[in-house]
């Protein structure tokens, strides 16, 4: 089937779901293809109400590579978009599933591990821009938003965006797979420094049998790959994240400074890991940023 075949047929299955009368979104599978867990990967589509194409922001909830915070940290969020006029499509990529967690299984079989979860979300990226006449969207407008693992993965987007990944599984692209803006909260960032580096995401991302390679470490490791013509980046973290070292996102920052890279980063002193869109209250302060996304949004259109 082709693809935009398939993109047209995702939009008729969502409207079919109802999602313009607003009932409950309805995930849709994002490959027509089996094998190697594909059909575990679905995006649910939250289309703008807005009269004019809107900006587009793909969500990528965080749980380690090893499972997703879909509530929390993407159809929420997705929610709190929709309700300020951007179209959102929560991606469950590929992960490793619990079970392999606490059980190495991946010794024994592939299971997911890099590069699936790049390939999930650049067949998003994909398939938005496709159907971005019957979505409501700007082709041109499509970010991608994610939270701790999701942010390192949204950051991967912005990284690797030839069609080489996508080729390899048998699927042309013919619209660009670099986004327009990326959206890292709470990132998971360093693969190879082991003052920072998040050990369960690393092993969820790089899998049992690859995780002690230390040229896929490198390779993956977010400050050491910024390239030249990377998108804008929204940067949030907090001081008090007791799960990924708040360096991560100072390291990040100054790998996109050092590149001259349009960025924003905002430094929470409170709020620890997996605030998603909550205020954060400190010391009698509120800390919240998402007005400050929706700022830097308008900002860079």
């Amino acid at each position: 089937m082709k693809k935009k075949s398939f993109a047209l047929l995702i939009v008729m299955g969502l409207m079919a779901g109802g999602i313009y009368c607003h009932a409950v979104p309805k995930a849709i599978k994002i490959w027509d293809k089996h094998g190697k867990g594909r059909n575990s990967a679905v995006i649910t589509a939250y289309p703008s109400d807005a009269d004019t194409a809107a900006t587009a922001v793909i969500v990528c909830p965080g749980g380690s590579y090893f499972w997703l915070d879909k509530k929390n940290e993407g159809h929420d969020v997705a929610r709190w978009l929709n309700s300020k006029g951007l179209a959102a499509f929560v991606l469950e990529y590929r992960v490793a599933g619990k079970i392999n967690f606490p059980c190495p299984l991946r010794f024994l079989y592939d299971g997911n591990r890099f590069p699936r979860m790049l390939e999930d979300v650049q067949r998003a990226i994909s398939l938005v821009r496709s159907a971005a006449e019957e979505y409501g969207v700007n082709p041109s407008r499509v970010g991608v938003m994610g939270f701790s693992a999701g942010g390192h993965l949204a950051m991967l987007s912005a990284e690797f965006n030839s069609d080489e990944y996508l080729l390899s599984e048998g699927y042309s692209v013919n619209v660009p797979l670099r986004p327009d803006f990326v959206v890292p909260i709470y990132p998971v960032v360093t693969m190879s420094d082991k003052r920072y580096v998040h050990k369960r995401s690393r092993r969820g991302l790089l899998g049992d049998t690859q995780m002690y390679n230390e040229a896929l470490r490198d390779s993956l490791s977010l400050e050491k790959h910024i390239p030249d013509d990377c998108c804008p980046v929204f940067l949030v973290n907090s001081i008090d994240d007791k799960v990924v070292d708040y360096h991560n996102s100072v390291i990040l920052d100054q790998a996109l400074s050092e590149k001259g890279i349009p960025h924003e980063y905002y430094q929470f002193p409170s709020g620890g890991h997996g605030f998603g869109i909550k205020e954060i209250e400190y010391e009698g302060e509120i800390f919240d940023w998402k007005p400050l996304f929706l700022k830097w949004l308008s900002k860079i259109r």
